[in-house]
């Protein structure tokens, strides 16, 4: 297998490099984080400009038809320079409209960059298990009443429309009787609490209260949603795979020079043989991550769903256990300033513990590993 980039790859990655070295310095993303508004008109258009937006969008929409390769080199990018733009929100609410089929003229908008999605999936109750919903949609003449609440919904506060589960039949935890919905942000009886997370993004709790949505509203069959709510999670945890594996990139580069340059007993702190030890573990871990990142983008697009789920929980439970150890040992390493605000490297374990409880964490994914038929027939 090859696994050298292909010159587009290149292009898009040394492009993305670039911005954020030279106009998204860590500085310049401070002050966007403690903005009124979490994030930058002007960033997303250079992104949009960049073709970030087009990216992953099928050509006939206007966009590239890339990969989920394509999109594991911009997620690492983007996860180096810890972007707190509502990037992967926009792109995991696609994924929904393309496995559903009709939405060409959201992609459309989502390729020009004009249109911002956000994934309302979680519920408080329902921990990682997306089949857990009490949102409810009900049926009214030819179209739905949504209710319920939606918790943590990545930039929910930014999305322009929102792509909804809920329960149109079957039991609470029931895979059935799951419908998925694009719905307005603005439209009436939606209510959005926006905050700041520990990591610096944005997220939202929604409250839907008697939100009428009309029939053409419905992504797929409406109460055959689960298989294709499946599907795009394991794509947004192959894209957070990907992140991870840059913010782990550079948190390496961060604490191997702080190594080299900070001193103790009159030579730097990096001569000492301990802390080669963990620096090595570190390139190691990062490293396995990587792989694993690479062979979850390359899967999470395959037919046979068993496949898919397999490799990409092994890549999500193994990558939560190196960014963990990465990110500790970064913060140890560095010492009490490993932990202060005024530190990228702080910054970048914060983001890398948002992705670990991000669509299911370490513990989740191993045991969907698990439960996985091939994986019990094997044992």
């Amino acid at each position: 297998m090859d696994f050298n980039y292909t010159p587009e790859q290149q292009q898009f990655k040394d492009a993305l490099r670039r911005f954020i070295d030279k106009d998204y310095t860590f500085e310049h993303r401070k002050k966007i984080i403690h903005s009124a508004s979490g994030v930058s008109d002007q960033a997303w258009g250079t992104l949009v400009e960049l073709g970030m937006t087009a990216l992953p969008v099928p050509e006939e929409q206007g966009g590239f038809n890339g990969s989920a390769v394509d999109m594991l080199v911009v997620m690492q990018e983007l996860g180096r320079g810890i972007v707190v733009e509502p990037y992967f929100a926009t792109v995991l609410g696609a994924q929904f409209l393309k496995l559903a089929g009709g939405q060409e003229g959201l992609l459309e908008q989502v390729a020009a960059g004009e249109l911002k999605l956000a994934a309302a999936l979680g519920e408080k109750q329902a921990r990682h298990d997306l089949f857990d919903i009490t949102t409810t949609a009900k049926q009214d003449g030819d179209g739905f009443v949504l209710n319920g609440t939606k918790t943590i919904v990545i930039h929910g506060g930014q999305a322009d429309k929102l792509i909804v589960s809920a329960r149109s039949g079957g039991a609470q935890r029931d895979t059935d009787g799951i419908s998925l919905f694009v719905v307005a942000a603005d439209v009436g009886g939606v209510t959005r609490r926006d905050y700041r997370t520990i990591d610096g993004q944005r997220a939202a709790d929604i409250t839907f209260s008697n939100v009428h949505v009309p029939a053409s509203a419905v992504l797929g069959t409406a109460g055959a949603g689960w298989d294709l709510l499946d599907a795009a999670a394991d794509y947004g945890a192959a894209l957070l795979c990907a992140e991870a594996v840059g913010a782990m990139d550079a948190l390496n580069g961060a604490t191997l020079e702080y190594l080299k340059t900070r001193q103790q007993f009159g030579v730097p702190i990096g001569k000492f043989q301990a802390l080669q030890h963990r620096m090595a573990e570190m390139f190691m871990q990062t490293e396995q991550a990587r792989s694993m990142a690479t062979l979850a983008a390359v899967k999470v697009g395959s037919t046979d769903a068993g496949e898919r789920r397999r490799t990409v929980s092994a890549a999500k439970a193994r990558i939560g256990q190196a960014l963990k150890y990465v990110g500790q040992q970064a913060v140890q390493l560095h010492g009490g300033m490993g932990v202060t605000d005024e530190l990228p490297a702080a910054h970048h374990f914060k983001r890398l513990t948002m992705i670990e409880v991000t669509l299911g964490d370490t513990d989740h994914h191993l045991a969907r590993f698990a439960s996985q038929p091939e994986f019990r027939n094997a044992a």
